[in-house]
């Protein structure tokens, strides 16, 4: 990272972008050489299907072209992440009738198929729906999928939203946003070294335990530490792939705003993974009929965008069961839980919060029968397992990581995110900044030196 930054700011504007292009074709083959060429090929064949669309003046042939293009990405994207998962299930049947199983070898996942999938899917309808014309030339396109900081694990860049920057975020690039997004960039390296890999390790233990051994409390600090993590580690980098951005001039949407503070689950939803939210909403809910149908056909379509959500998580019943559970609290507060917990005020939040740790039992497990079975220990009042023991350092993260959740309830806490990550910034505030960015960082790297490789939790979405 030192080294492409020292190039890509030593360079003409004019060859800014084409260092940004190289230098992340270089990220994602030194992780995933063997899927780089899976990109490479798919948004060349993207950008002429969508070059031939836009210039078709006849309705039928640009349906087609649509049709071939999200075949080709939605039809990777299925045989990538799905055909294990369906494959397994046929031959689970098959096992139960008696009859001979299928053969199949087992897929390795492209790392950030499920994002740059997505986004691939906004620039063809962008472009089909004529709000945006398609980009000038291929290399701009690839810079847009292939964005290094966001091309892993998001934020999912709608194309209307990001077309313009690709020709005029060197405007934006200046010592303030270089500043601000270095210091964005430690405190998303913060979230995920310091707290969310110390709660990730707590929860790997607990989940790990036998259901038959794990006590009540303990379950409840396993699932309390799974909740922690997964927020610090998205949202850890969230922070980094916008800080990322920012430095280059480029704004990436940010991705998530205190979803732990939310007064329903309809409130987290547009808290938590904003982007994926977005996208939904826009190319699947509405094009479902929204909520311009029946009170019925509104529910309906809720609960099919949300369990497509579960399954774009992951290939896993447990993942479609987090989505459905997640459609069915929108229902209910749709119906008449949404005026009670109106008249309960932020109190609600309390709520929101109980829905939302349960429903990461099914995420992190994976599987509807072990997940039931730990959530049975949450309730079963059995004695606490001696298999983990908090610590200090896990007592003393635990209560950072409950601060930087909930401060935002108060009005105060509020008006210091504004002031740290949107306000102009005077140079005294920025000695203070950076002397704390440092700290942060230094404390990450001495952790990072003693520990193995923690990689983000979305990696594998």
């Amino acid at each position: 990272m030192p080294l492409f930054f020292l190039v890509y700011f030593l360079v003409d504007r004019r060859l800014k972008n084409w260092v940004i292009l190289a230098g992340s074709i270089v990220f994602y083959a030194w992780g995933a050489p063997q899927f780089i060429f899976v990109i490479l090929a798919t948004t060349v064949a993207d950008f002429y299907i969508v070059r031939m669309m836009d210039a078709s003046r006849t309705d039928w042939l640009r349906k087609l072209l649509l049709s071939l293009s999200l075949s080709i990405n939605l039809g990777l994207l299925f045989y990538f992440k799905y055909s294990n998962f369906f494959v397994q299930n046929l031959n689970h049947v098959l096992q139960q009738i008696g009859m001979k199983q299928v053969g199949w070898t087992s897929l390795v996942l492209p790392i950030g198929i499920s994002f740059y999938t997505f986004e691939t899917l906004t620039y063809v309808v962008d472009v089909y729906r004529k709000v945006h014309k398609p980009l000038r030339n291929f290399w701009d396109y690839q810079l847009y999928i292939i964005l290094f900081p966001k091309l892993i694990a998001g934020p999912i860049i709608r194309f209307h939203d990001f077309a313009d920057q690709i020709y005029d975020h060197t405007e934006h690039e200046n010592a303030e946003n270089r500043l601000r997004g270095l210091y964005r960039f430690f405190i998303g390296l913060g979230k995920k070294i310091l707290i969310a890999n110390v709660m990730g390790a707590a929860a790997d233990t607990v989940f790990n335990i036998p259901h038959q051994e794990l006590g009540t409390a303990t379950a409840w600090w396993g699932a309390l530490s799974y909740t922690f993590q997964i927020y610090f580690d998205f949202s850890g980098y969230s922070d980094m792939a916008i800080g990322l951005g920012l430095m280059m001039g480029f704004r990436i949407p940010e991705n998530f705003n205190n979803p732990y503070t939310a007064t329903s689950i309809t409130d987290f939803w547009r808290r938590w993974h904003i982007t994926l939210g977005s996208w939904m909403r826009n190319y699947l809910y509405i094009p479902l009929g929204g909520n311009r149908g029946s009170k019925w056909r509104t529910y309906i379509n809720l609960w099919i965008v949300f369990l497509a959500s579960g399954l774009w998580h992951g290939a896993a019943w447990g993942y479609v069961a987090w989505g459905a559970y997640h459609g069915f609290f929108l229902v209910m507060e749709r119906l008449f839980l949404g005026k009670w917990l109106a008249k309960l005020g932020k109190a609600s939040f309390i709520y929101s919060f109980f829905v939302v740790l349960i429903g990461w039992v099914f995420f992190r497990i994976e599987h509807i029968r072990p997940s039931l079975a730990y959530l049975g220990r949450l309730f079963s009042w059995h004695k606490s397992s001696e298999a983990w023991l908090p610590t200090t350092e896990y007592y003393t993260i635990f209560a950072v990581a409950c601060l930087f959740s909930f401060f935002t309830i108060a009005n105060w806490g509020q008006r210091i995110q504004q002031r740290f990550f949107y306000a102009p910034y005077p140079v005294r505030r920025h000695y203070l900044v950076a002397t704390l960015m440092l700290v942060i960082c230094l404390l990450s790297a001495s952790r990072i030196a003693t520990s193995s490789f923690n990689p983000f939790i979305y990696f594998r979405f």
